[in-house]
C-alpha cells in the first residue's frame, strides 16, 4: 500500500472518529452541559445535537446511585455522569439519631423527593449535589425535630414534613433543584420510652372508658328521672282533667236539680192561686221526708228503733195539705 493511501484511510478514520465525537444523542427528560475550552457554552436538550470534538466536551455532575446486594443490604455510590437527570428523583437516607425538646433520643429515617429544574445551576454552583442534599436534610431534620417534643413528633408528621420542605425548597433553590416533597418513614424511640408508652396509652384507654361508662350510667339515670317526672305529670293532668269533668258534672246536675225545683216551685205557685192549701206546708213535708229517708238509711238494716224530731208531729197535718196541693198541681 501507497504511503498515499495510507494517508488517505488516516484521514477517513479521522473523520469518522470526529464525526462519532461531534454527534451526541440525548433521551428524554435529560441534559447535558457542554464546555468549550473548559468555559460552559451551551446545554443539550433531548434530541440529536452536534458538537466539536476535542474543544467541545461534556461537564460531568455526581449522582447518587443506590442499590442492595443480595443479602438485602443497601449499597450507595456516587459515580460521575455525563448526564443530568431531569426526572424527579428520590432519595432514601439511613436513619440516624436526633435528639428531641424533651430530651429524648430517637432515630428517623426520612425520603426526600427533589427534581433538578436548571442543569447549569446544578453543575455550577455546588460540588457534589446528591451529598449536600443529604446533608443538609439531616441538619434540617436535627433542626425541627429539636423545637418539638417526643408526642408532637409523633402526632406531627404532615407539620414536620411541610417544615422540612419549605426549608429545604428555600436552600436548594440556588443549585437549580425544586423540592416536591419529605417524608419521615419510621420515628424509633427507645425501648423504656415504647414501654412507658404502651402504658399510657393502655392507662388513658381505660380511662377514656370508665369516662364513657359514667356518662352512659348518668344519661340513663337523666333519661329515666325524666321519663318518671313525665309520667308524673301526665296522671296529674290526668287526675286535674278529671276532676274538672267531674265537677262539671256535679255543676250541672246541680243546676239540674235546681231547675227542677225552680219549675216545681212555679208549679206550686201557680197552684197556690187557684186553691187554699198552703203552699209553705208542702215545702216543709217534702223536707221531713227526705229527712226521715236518710234517718233510716243511717240507722242501717239491724236497728229496730227509730228516733223522729218533735216538730214531724205536724207531719200528719200536713199530708191532707200535701194531697189537695198535689191534686191541684196536676190539674
Amino acid at each position: 500500500m501507497s504511503p498515499t493511501s495510507i494517508l488517505a484511510l488516516l484521514f477517513l478514520l479521522l473523520a469518522i472518529v470526529i464525526v462519532v465525537k461531534g454527534v451526541r444523542i440525548v433521551r428524554q427528560s435529560e441534559s447535558m452541559v457542554i464546555e468549550r475550552l473548559g468555559k460552559y457554552r451551551t446545554t443539550l436538550n433531548a434530541g440529536i445535537n452536534i458538537i466539536i470534538p476535542i474543544v467541545d466536551r461534556p461537564r460531568d455532575i455526581v449522582w447518587r446511585l443506590a442499590g442492595e446486594m443480595p443479602d438485602g443490604t443497601k449499597v450507595v455510590q456516587y459515580k460521575m455522569r455525563d448526564r443530568v437527570d431531569l426526572r424527579e428523583t428520590v432519595f432514601d437516607f439511613p436513619k440516624q439519631g436526633v435528639i428531641t425538646k424533651d430530651n429524648v433520643v430517637t432515630e428517623i429515617n426520612a425520603l426526600i423527593y427533589f427534581q433538578i429544574t436548571d442543569a447549569v445551576k446544578a453543575v455550577y454552583e455546588i460540588n457534589n449535589l446528591p451529598n449536600a442534599i443529604e446533608k443538609l436534610t439531616q441538619t434540617t431534620l436535627r433542626n425541627v425535630i429539636g423545637e418539638l417534643e417526643l408526642d408532637e413528633c409523633l402526632t406531627s408528621r404532615d407539620t414536620i414534613n411541610m417544615k422540612l420542605r419549605t426549608i429545604l425548597d428555600e436552600a436548594t433553590n440556588k443549585w437549580g433543584v425544586k423540592v416536591n416533597r419529605v417524608e419521615l418513614q419510621d420515628i424509633n424511640p427507645p425501648t423504656d420510652i415504647k414501654e412507658a408508652m404502651e402504658k399510657q396509652m393502655r392507662a388513658e384507654r381505660t380511662r377514656r372508658a370508665q369516662i364513657i361508662d359514667a356518662e352512659g350510667t348518668k344519661t340513663a339515670a337523666i333519661l329515666e328521672a325524666e321519663g318518671r317526672k313525665g309520667a308524673d305529670i301526665n296522671q296529674a293532668e290526668g287526675e286535674k282533667q278529671a276532676r274538672i269533668l267531674k265537677a262539671e258534672g256535679e255543676a250541672q246536675a246541680r243546676l239540674a236539680v235546681a231547675e227542677a225545683e225552680a219549675e216545681a216551685i212555679r208549679r206550686i205557685a201557680a197552684a197556690v192561686e187557684t186553691s187554699s192549701a198552703d203552699p209553705t206546708q208542702y215545702l216543709i213535708a217534702v223536707k221531713y221526708i227526705e229527712m226521715m229517708d236518710q234517718v233510716l238509711r243511717e240507722g242501717g238494716t239491724g236497728s229496730k228503733t227509730v228516733f223522729m224530731p218533735y216538730e214531724a208531729s205536724g207531719l200528719m197535718s200536713s199530708v191532707g195539705g200535701i194531697k189537695e196541693l198535689m191534686n191541684a198541681v196536676k190539674d
